[in-house]
């Protein structure tokens, strides 16, 4: 009897011990992941169900306001670095020099272009009117996140740093309509 006990036991320890060899290489990964031993990425999501990787981004900000436009626009800081996946909020302060109220739209640009697909803006104030009064000064948020799906494609895989950059253009109405501007005489030949 304690020759079969003996053999039972030693028969669970190998078949124990070859468990743990199959289990070791998945029981390792989840370690690795949960830790961040080997480099490995951890895996969070954001606000948005993407998943945030232990990869840095930066984001550097760049403002111009178009010629003529009496404005002063800038970014409250000129970069950020990120998780990709992550959700960051960038500031931007525009100023109205001038005497007058002041409505303008911004476009925005990313560069490497490659890596525009990837660049994610959640709220942002670009493509739509904002009035600036007279001496007056408005905080506007851009709230983003770059996709970690980046890191699959060649092109942009080793990109480390991203630019946004944004052109205010003056966007007022004439004083007088178009139609009015444009509208020609009626002459006496045609009829008109």
């Amino acid at each position: 009897m304690a020759d079969l006990r003996v053999a039972a036991m030693c028969l669970a320890f190998v078949g124990g011990m070859l468990g743990l060899a199959y289990a070791s290489v998945p029981l390792y990964r989840i370690f690795c992941q949960v830790t961040g031993y080997g480099g490995t990425t951890q895996a969070r999501e954001n606000s948005e169900g993407i998943a945030i990787v232990d990869r840095d981004i930066t984001v550097r900000f760049d403002t111009n306001v178009t010629p003529g436009l009496d404005w002063k626009f800038y970014p409250e800081q000129r970069s950020m670095t990120l998780k990709l996946g992550e959700v960051g909020q960038a500031n931007f302060v525009v100023e109205n020099h001038s005497d007058k109220a002041i409505t303008g739209t911004a476009t925005f640009n990313v560069t490497p272009q490659s890596a525009g697909s990837y660049f994610n803006k959640i709220a942002c104030f670009c493509f739509t009117d904002t009035v600036v009064q007279p001496g007056g000064k408005l905080e506007m948020p851009v709230i983003y996140f770059v996709d970690p799906d980046m890191l699959n494609a060649v092109e942009t895989k080793d990109i480390k740093t991203i630019t946004l950059s944004y052109t205010f253009f003056q966007t007022d109405k004439p004083e007088k309509p178009l139609a009015a501007i444009a509208r020609p005489e009626p002459s006496g030949a045609d009829g008109g």
